[in-house]
């Protein structure tokens, strides 16, 4: 397992990293060469606080695994992926998607307040008998280092699989936040079944065209998908968000008027795609909404065995009642946190 950590200017990076290797049994990953920070318009001692080696005595002490390129951190990292590494050395897109192609990979972002992580990098200055900065001469390099178009690091952190939000105030707040959020379960690195089919359902609601509400289905058995769905107006009709639809146009509320929807609902289009001769025992429905119902009703009659949905609906009562009677297993889905 490769852990990498990014995130903004003193929001607990190196903090996080040292809780690992000290706590968890992780060993730090470091490039020699550093990417270039790019925050600071100023020569001053005080610049160089930014993710410099001049930092590094309040960090993790060097692990002895320093490489000369990510092509060689990364086979290294390749040939022992089973055993924990960190690294936050990760300075721009090229890298963060070399590191991305690796199953064994987990990209944690962490953030804090800008007014708290000024307070931290005050701190800091001072540890080092430095003048600090101001708080708007602070926000400024904090802009650039974030948003720079070309080493700007919330462009990394938009593609983490995990978010930290670190207001902690000790470490002692911030190693019991860690312990909870339990870092090291490799169930993040890869989506459960739950996770890959739920996620395929609302990849599915993207197509949707519906103006009330995007939905999106997959229909499965024993992993495998039958067929997807998403809701809208039939084939060769003009699309409902181009006014195909006149009650979902029209502004009603939900539940409202459903006897002159015109629009296909999602777990419809995916039945009607796989076919009753392709639904038999043990075909589980993903949906990101939970059934109305009308898809109730037809989610019962063709035999499926099981319903997963993820968002709420206003009939959820009603729907589970039906599908309870018909035996029909109906849960919510509860994604990894």
């Amino acid at each position: 397992m490769l852990i990498g950590l990014c995130g903004g200017i003193c929001a607990g990076k190196h903090a996080i990293a040292d809780y690992l290797v000290k706590h968890q049994g992780f060993r730090l990953l470091e490039l020699r060469e550093k990417s270039p920070a790019c925050i600071s318009d100023q020569s001053n001692d005080v610049s160089q606080v930014f993710g410099s080696r001049a930092v590094k005595s309040t960090r993790t002490q060097s692990s002895g695994f320093e490489f000369e390129s990510l092509e060689f951190l990364l086979d290294f990292a390749t040939k022992r992926w089973r055993e924990p590494w960190v690294t936050t050395d990760i300075g721009d897109i090229t890298t963060l998607d070399r590191l991305l192609l690796r199953p064994f990979f987990l990209l944690v972002s962490v953030d804090a307040p800008v007014s708290l992580r000024w307070k931290r990098f005050t701190d800091r200055c001072r540890r080092r008998q430095l003048e600090p900065p101001e708080l708007e001469k602070f926000v400024l390099w904090n802009d650039r280092h974030l948003y720079d178009k070309d080493v700007g690091r919330v462009y990394l952190t938009d593609r983490a699989h995990v978010r930290l939000f670190n207001s902690s105030s000790s470490l002692e707040e911030l190693h019991a936040a860690l312990e909870a959020l339990d870092l090291t379960d490799e169930k993040r690195m890869r989506p459960n079944w739950d996770q890959y089919f739920m996620e395929l359902a609302s990849l599915a609601a993207h197509r949707s065209n519906c103006m009330k509400r995007r939905v999106g289905c997959v229909l499965v058995r024993e992993c495998r998908v039958i067929s997807t769905g998403y809701n809208g107006t039939p084939r060769h009709l003009q699309n409902c968000n181009e006014g195909g639809c006149p009650r979902c146009n029209s502004g009603e509320g939900g539940g409202v008027g459903l006897s002159t929807c015109l629009c296909i609902h999602a777990e419809e289009n995916a039945l009607l795609e796989a076919g009753r001769e392709r639904i038999r025992d043990g075909t589980i429905l993903y949906c990101n909404t939970c059934p109305c119902l009308t898809c109730t009703v037809k989610i019962a009659q063709v035999g499926i065995s099981e319903v997963v949905y993820s968002q709420s609906y206003n009939m959820d009562r009603e729907s589970a009642a039906i599908l309870k009677a018909a035996g029909v297993h109906l849960r919510q889905f509860s994604p990894v946190r």
